[in-house]
């Protein structure tokens, strides 16, 4: 597992895209485990501080219930279709997984909840150059980056 911060350090222009799709809107998805094992995708909203990524979320919301269960997610960047007749120039979408560690520093008045990710592997898919296939690197804290061509 990693921090934001050590994968900044390890790949400094790969985290700064994914970093600029993650905020180029407000609202995300966020998949976390039900208690039967099921999928459970919910809006969230993510926070870059001090080098970890946060996730907040209301008092008892029921991804928060699954976090503290089961910390697994994986949580997906907002998502835009490619330009029409120009998809070679989507910037793409990314994703992270890992595991929330919910945090009890500065406890919320309202019993809110906040999880700091543990990252296990981010991932930015985009369209190539020509855009007849697409181009999927990811990044894991053991194995580095590494960028596959899928037709």
């Amino acid at each position: 597992m990693a921090s934001w911060a050590e994968l900044v350090a390890a790949e400094p222009e790969f985290a700064e895209r994914v970093r600029g799709l993650f905020t180029t809107q407000k609202h995300m998805t966020v998949a976390t485990l039900r208690r039967d094992g099921a999928p459970r995708i919910s809006g969230t909203e993510i926070q870059l501080e001090d080098g970890e990524l946060w996730l907040g979320m209301m008092p008892r919301s029921l991804k928060a219930l699954d976090l503290r269960r089961d910390p697994r997610l994986a949580i997906h960047s907002p998502t835009v279709d490619p330009p029409e007749g120009a998809e070679s120039g989507w910037a793409g979408d990314a994703k992270v997984a890992g595991r929330g560690v919910e945090s009890t520093e500065g406890d919320s008045p309202d019993g809110g909840h906040r999880f700091r990710i543990d990252i296990s592997e981010v991932v930015l898919t985009r369209v190539g150059e020509p855009a007849d296939h697409l181009l999927i690197e990811s990044w894991h804290p053991d194995r580095g980056l590494e960028v596959r061509r899928r037709t």
